[in-house]
């Protein structure tokens, strides 16, 4: 019997902690549903089986001494059985921007009319850039004449636009943090 680890695969965020054997672990592999040893219920126990709320398997990784597993998954909704995100019930989600991503990313996917995204997008690259320069320039206001939440709104409108220029520019938050990184290298 091993832990496991499970991080969100985009957002990193660490959902849960539970244990696998050996035929937890093929089953895991095998459907691509992590699937835990219940040691309350002493059988196999596939996350997600009551709830819906499955976490499909994007990478495994297993440590350095072998003795501990690293699932990062895809959530299929809220992992904890109280419906927080994560078991660890953490104050707020520290990688929100990626969530966010992949929400624009769904806007993309299932353009609807109600949807602000869809309607930006169909006015253009060039308009998407243009309001990304107009919440800069927001954002530079905020910051200099007014309050702090004020900064904080223009800021998250900035950050926003931000993401959809990215993804209609094909990138991706990942791709500017490696860059990043590589120049503090």
């Amino acid at each position: 019997m091993v832990p496991v680890i499970v991080q969100d695969a985009q957002t990193l965020e660490v959902l849960m902690l539970g244990y696998m054997n050996q035929e937890a672990w093929e089953k895991t592999q095998t459907e691509g549903k992590v699937t835990f040893y219940s040691r309350s219920k002493n059988r196999l126990w596939t996350k997600g089986e009551e709830s819906g709320h499955f976490l499909q398997v994007v990478s495994a990784h297993i440590d350095c001494d072998q003795d501990t597993v690293l699932i990062k998954a895809k959530p299929e909704g809220p992992t904890c059985h109280t419906g927080s995100r994560s078991c660890f019930n953490t104050e707020y989600n520290q990688n929100f921007l990626f969530q966010l991503e992949r929400i624009i990313q769904h806007r993309y996917d299932f353009p609807s009319e109600e949807s602000y995204v869809n309607r930006l997008r169909g006015r253009g690259l060039n308009k998407i850039a243009q309001k990304v320069g107009e919440e800069a320039v927001e954002t530079v206001i905020a910051a200099l004449a007014e309050t702090e939440q004020d900064f904080i709104n223009e800021s998250s409108d900035l950050f926003f636009h931000l993401l959809v220029l990215l993804k209609e520019k094909g990138l991706d938050i990942q791709t500017i943090a490696k860059n990043l990184e590589g120049r503090h290298q």
